[in-house]
């Protein structure tokens, strides 16, 4: 009898992993979106293929990779540095996390095409988008072998650019995204001070603009002092200064007068996330600098064991603190663009959202005083319309795994086999990333004054 009822429980799992995101978490989360759950497991399928790409950096991993087809095939181009004496576990590593990489970005980019133009969850894709779960990770697991048996060729050289790129837009949906969360931090928190008549809620929101200004100033001295030379390092020093400069202008833009009139919920704190955020990505893009002498992060290893790669002898410290708190930033700006409901119009038409309008509530309020009971149920809150669409939130998972792979592998190019160090092409993109994320600030700041008649929602 205990086994026909565990088989019986299996079958019933089984069926929920064929059928719809109500189904397979109706019994483990509160009542919920169906739109909220759908994006959060194809996180997960994102998350899962980042957890695997980690993996094949261990260092035990790579012994199983030397038996696939594109082992180490680059013939050493440079006098004096064997190919034997090269790390190849590491490039084998580093290899296998452009092929994982590339099997997450085809299959979210394969539903990003499916769902062009999904209007509701009446459109029988969007029973694709929703359900057959299982079935969508055999595909993912498919794609997955079949890209670890590429051969290498140009592969991985031409797959590098689409990551450069990639990662240069995913750094701006992330700044937008730390965009929408300060203005609905802000809006809530004056909200409340207006609810309560208490001004602890504007102490509150003077503190964090304060101590987000205290960290980018602090960020800027350290910048300065580590990654920079008296003599030397003339790229970084501009690139610091020209990015607090346009950091202050943007604070000032951000209180003007007309900026205010415009948008009441504008101010500081937003200004003061954008700011610290841009200070991260100079400290990030100053980290791939392939200078010693600007670069702290470069390391110089000299035995008679191994011949580093390299003419100027030192490599990069791959899990350095950049990567460290990038790789955190990244896992906290996917779960948002899951669980995210915007009222910032700007962003909305930036991101391809929707408004939580009350024709959705009305619905989920509707649907939820229904016959069945709605706790540990997730709804269908899209019958009228989506409330995001389908296909920009999985061109954005697209770019997230084009990023999650640049920063895993430190931006490591797979032509300079004989370089293990970043190249200036890390640097330019992630500086000219902050510059663009900057704009596009600026942009969403004075955009309803010089368009007055525009209707920016």
């Amino acid at each position: 009898m205990g086994a026909c009822l565990g088989a019986c429980s299996l079958l019933s799992c089984a069926s929920c992993l064929c059928g719809s995101a109500p189904c397979i978490l109706c019994t483990c989360c509160p009542s919920s979106r169906n739109s909220t759950v759908s994006r959060l497991v194809f996180t997960c399928f994102l998350f899962l293929g980042m957890l695997v790409s980690i993996i094949m950096l261990s260092p035990g991993v790579e012994s199983q990779l030397y038996k696939l087809p594109w082992v180490c095939e680059v013939e050493s181009p440079t006098p004096g540095i064997l190919q034997g004496h090269i790390d190849c576990g590491s490039l084998l590593g580093f290899r296998a996390v452009y092929r994982m990489c590339f099997a997450t970005a085809a299959f979210f980019f394969l539903f990003a095409l499916l769902m062009i133009c999904v209007r509701s969850s009446r459109d029988p894709r969007a029973a694709i988008q929703n359900g057959f779960w299982f079935f969508k990770f055999l595909i993912l697991v498919g794609i997955t072998v079949g890209a670890f048996y590429i051969p290498d060729g140009s592969f991985s050289n031409i797959w590098f650019y689409f990551g450069v790129v990639g990662s240069f837009l995913f750094i701006l949906i992330q700044l937008l995204l730390l965009i929408d969360f300060a203005h609905s931090w802000n809006q809530v928190w004056l909200g409340k001070a207006e609810e309560h008549d208490s001004r602890a809620w504007y102490a509150g929101l003077f503190f964090f603009t304060l101590v987000f200004y205290t960290l980018s100033v602090t960020a800027v001295v350290l910048l300065f002092v580590y990654y920079t030379q008296p003599s030397a390092c003339y790229e970084g020093k501009v690139f610091v200064s020209l990015n607090l400069v346009f950091c202050v202008c943007v604070s000032i833009v951000a209180v003007l007068p007309k900026v205010q009139e415009a948008q009441p919920n504008s101010g500081l704190l937003q200004a003061s996330v954008v700011t610290l955020y841009t200070m991260f990505v100079t400290w990030t893009a100053l980290s791939n600098v392939p200078d010693q002498k600007c670069n702290p992060h470069l390391l110089t290893y000299l035995s008679n064991e191994t011949i580093v790669a390299g003419p100027e002898g030192y490599e990069t410290q791959w899990w350095d603190a950049p990567s460290i708190v990038g790789l955190i930033i990244f896992i906290l700006c996917t779960l948002f663009i899951s669980v995210r409901s915007s009222d910032h119009r700007q962003v909305n038409s930036l991101m391809q959202t929707e408004e939580c309008s009350t024709v959705l509530e009305a619905t989920q309020q509707q649907q939820q005083q229904q016959g069945v009971p709605c706790e540990g149920r997730v709804f269908d809150n899209e019958q009228d319309g989506v409330t995001y669409s389908y296909s920009f939130f999985h061109f954005c998972l697209v770019l997230a795994s084009l990023h999650i792979m640049m920063t895993l592998t430190n931006w490591y190019r797979p032509g300079d086999m004989h370089k293990m160090i970043s190249t200036w092409t890390a640097v330019w993109v992630k500086i000219c990333a902050s510059w663009a994320g900057l704009f596009l600030y600026l942009w969403t700041l004075v955009a309803p004054v010089l368009l007055p008649n525009r209707d920016f929602s």
